[in-house]
């Protein structure tokens, strides 16, 4: 359902809240994952809604949460030794991001009350959309930590994919509706639609692969490049495994599939790239370079977070930069579908 508003200066307050939580998002995506980064995501062994709002506020309380967390497989198997001090440490990381959590929906609900009483309901179905996603994120979120809470010492791989992906669903969402709301100039001539899509499509498949390399620590190994070893394919495997299903559990090959997705990616842009200039296509020249910029950003940091073994500031810029890639695509394909 399009947005119809007719009042422009309600039509800016509505731009300036989607672009606020744009970055309230973008923020919440990036402090995530320096929580998995630092290995807390696991430091809250409870979902309170309302309690979990405020932080420790004595020492008492802070052995409650340490004694919690002594429960779990990560303390006993590969914590035993830390400290309350350290403890501390990935508590917060974990404190900060459930808090965002709320603030956002908080932030998401209450203007969009507030906007429903202003406009009729029906324009605004799309948005209500997104703050259902926002409170299933929740959800996802808990389903992810409690993954880890028995029998292992990380959350699944494939459930963090899934939390990632909806961030980035959710991030996207907000974008295109807040470039609805923008005067943007639209090209004559574009591209087939399934082209920027199908672009889009590929980079989210890439985020996914790079969850699942996150989540098995899978950055820590082969930490050379352009080979894996001594090899272009991971000395540790054979190349009939990558077709088998269980190549998603095994570290190695995760690496391997995010490694030549990245490949995959690049020469797609480069097809996108030369369809545009040889169809003369300048309306999405501009976009389409601002694009490539991001995606050479990408694949550097992509390369250094490798070689420097997952190091936590590389690691953490590479997947910044993620965001700021995922919306100029989201651009491209605005551009290239949106009718005059």
């Amino acid at each position: 359902m399009t947005m119809y508003i007719d009042n422009s200066k309600l039509k800016v307050h509505i731009s300036l809240w989607l672009g606020s939580m744009f970055w309230l998002i973008s923020i919440m995506i990036i402090v995530g994952g320096l929580t998995r980064l630092t290995d807390s995501g696991l430091s809250i062994t409870k979902w309170q809604l309302f309690s979990g709002i405020l932080p420790p506020l004595n020492e008492n309380d802070w052995v409650q949460y340490f004694n919690l967390y002594k429960e779990i497989p990560e303390f006993k198997l590969q914590n035993y030794s830390m400290t309350m001090n350290e403890f501390k440490i990935i508590f917060w990381w974990e404190w900060i991001h459930r808090f965002l959590g709320r603030l956002i929906g908080l932030a998401y609900l209450i203007p969009l009350i507030y906007f429903s009483f202003k406009i009729k309901f029906k324009y605004l179905i799309n948005l209500y959309l997104i703050f259902f996603l926002i409170c299933f994120q929740g959800f996802i979120g808990w389903y992810m930590v409690s993954s880890g809470l028995v029998d292992r010492v990380d959350v699944s791989h494939y459930r963090l994919s899934l939390h990632l992906l909806v961030a980035f669903l959710i991030l996207s969402l907000i974008f295109w509706n807040y470039l609805k709301l923008k005067d943007i100039e639209i090209p004559e001539k574009r591209l087939n639609f399934f082209i920027p899509f199908t672009f889009l499509i590929l980079i989210f498949g890439q985020i996914s692969i790079g969850a699942f390399v996150s989540g098995m620590d899978a950055g820590t190994i082969y930490n050379s490049w352009p080979l894996m070893g001594n090899s272009y394919f991971p000395d540790d495997n054979v190349i009939l495994n990558i077709f088998k299903i269980s190549a998603f559990n095994d570290p190695s090959l995760v690496q391997f599939m995010h490694r030549n997705l990245a490949y995959l990616i690049t020469v797609f842009y480069i097809i996108i790239l030369y369809k545009i200039f040889k169809n003369k296509i300048f309306g999405l020249a501009k976009v389409i370079c601002l694009l490539g910029a991001l995606l050479l950003v990408q694949i550097v940091l992509g390369i250094l977070t490798l070689l420097y073994g997952a190091q936590i500031g590389f690691a953490s810029m590479h997947q910044i930069s993620s965001i700021f890639l995922v919306s100029s695509s989201i651009y491209l394909l605005y551009k290239n579908l949106k009718t005059n």
